[in-house]
Parts: structure tokens; sequence; C-alpha cells
């Protein structure tokens, strides 16, 4: 492996991580809303995320779409659904949905070197996430424009622990490990700017939109009352109020479960 390389975010596409992307088990570090992630796009590279985490082989990474056109192309959804989205979409809300595949979406952009069984859950469900900041979402966004390829994202720090929002919180061992780094602690202060490390979001909401053992998507509601089983928020995070207000708006039933994990 080549010496790892920091470079600052310069409110520019970072074209070297996209070529590491497109190469074979290339993995990068990339700022987000909430903190740092590690990027990857094959399975070479998730396998490299989950050594360098030491992270349990059971909690896939996530799915980052950087349009609504890409989320379309990947995610079974309802309208309601694709609504509710939509709404996250134009707010410029951090959102990650669990949904399953369309088969033939997965059969023709999934890497076929045994990615899916580190980029989906038990159930063959994954966590597409949108807006999760600028940076990331260039990358993302080329990636898939270019050659159809996706990425795959998890939090850039030992599993567990936080990175604070900073560089310097992903630890010696990702930092050691990764292909590149791009920095920009000062985009991830402007999320939250009347936030400490101890009062600032660490994540995203999450919300679940399949059915607890099958994996199937939950009804539409119709404006009906009582439908179950409904959308579960299972995870709390930046953004938490207002999406709990859309949520209210799209759909009569829904839960608030936070640490109700898939």
């Amino acid at each position: 492996m080549t010496e790892t390389k920091k470079v600052h975010w310069d409110g520019q596409t970072n074209q070297e991580a996209v070529d590491i992307l497109l190469g074979q088990g290339g993995m990068i570090v990339s700022p987000t809303k909430v903190g740092y992630i590690i990027g990857t796009s094959d399975k070479e590279g998730l396998e490299r995320k989950f050594a360098v985490k030491h992270r349990k082989r059971n909690k896939p990474g996530v799915t980052l779409c950087g349009s609504m056109e890409q989320l379309k192309s990947l995610a079974k959804m309802t309208p309601e659904i694709e609504a509710f989205y939509q709404q996250c979409w134009d707010e410029d809300i951090l959102m990650g949905c669990i949904l399953p595949w369309q088969e033939e979406a997965k059969a023709k952009y999934m890497p076929g070197d045994g990615s899916e069984e580190l980029a989906t859950d038990v159930r063959g469900t994954s966590c597409f996430v949108i807006r999760f900041g600028v940076p990331g979402e260039q990358i993302a966004h080329e990636l898939w424009e270019r050659e159809g390829r996706l990425m795959f994202a998890s939090s850039a720090n030992p599993s567990g622990k936080g990175n604070r929002g900073v560089v310097e919180g992903i630890g010696e061992e990702i930092e050691n490990e990764a292909d590149l780094i791009i920095e920009a602690d000062d985009y991830v202060a402007s999320i939250q700017p009347n936030k400490d490390e101890n009062t600032r979001y660490e994540q995203g909401v999450m919300v679940s939109f399949v059915e607890d053992e099958s994996g199937e998507l939950v009804p539409e509601q119709h404006g009906e009352r009582d439908i179950t089983p409904a959308p579960i928020l299972i995870r709390k995070g930046v953004y938490n109020d207002r999406i709990l207000q859309i949520l209210a708006d799209h759909f009569n039933s829904w839960d608030y479960r936070h640490g109700h994990y898939y």
C-alpha cells in the first residue's frame, strides 16, 4: 500500500478519491455532516474496512446515494417512501432508510465479487443514505455517473467509538490503513455550529421501512390510521426533530424505537 495521504477538501470533487474507488480494493476517509466515514466500493475494500474497524461482519456498510435518481434505481420503495425521501432531499436532510434492493439493480450494480455479503443484512436489505455531506456526495455521484459504481460506508472510527467530528479522531489504525484521507473539520463543524463534542450528533437518523423478519416493505397507508407493520425510527441523530415532523406528515402510523437495530 502507498503511504497514506491527507488532503483538505477544497469544495470540489476529489478526483483522487474517485480514482481510488474505481480501482480495486480502495479505501478512503471522507468527511460527512456528522463526522468522518470510511468509503469503499468492492469486497476487497469492504474486507479492509471490517478489519480496520474490528467490526462484526453482521453489521453491513451502508449504501451512499449521490442523487435521488440513483436511489430510485437501486431500492424498492412505495410512492409514500419515495415522497418521504424526496422531502428530505429537497430540505438537504441527512437520512438513511432500511430498504430491500430491486433484484435487477442488485444483479446489475452490486459488485459480483461477494460484496453483497458485507453490504446487506441477512434479509438482503441495506441502509440507503442521502444528503450525507457534500464532499462524499460529490464522490458517490461521480462513481455512479461514470461507471455505475456504488460507494459503501461506515463511520471512520474503531467500532463503538466516535471520531468527535475531527479527522484526528479516526484513530491511528484507520489513518495508517486508508489510501486517502480528505480532511474538512470546518465543514463538519458548520453543520451543528451551536454544538460541542458533548452535545453534537455523531450520526444520522435511520428509519426502517421493512418488516422485521421478512425484509419486505411495510404496507402503504393511503392516509388511513393504525396500519401495521409501520415505519420505525431505529436511530436518532442530526435533524431528528425535523424528521419526526416529516414522518408525521407522510405517515399516520410509525414507531420511535431508538436502538431497535436491524
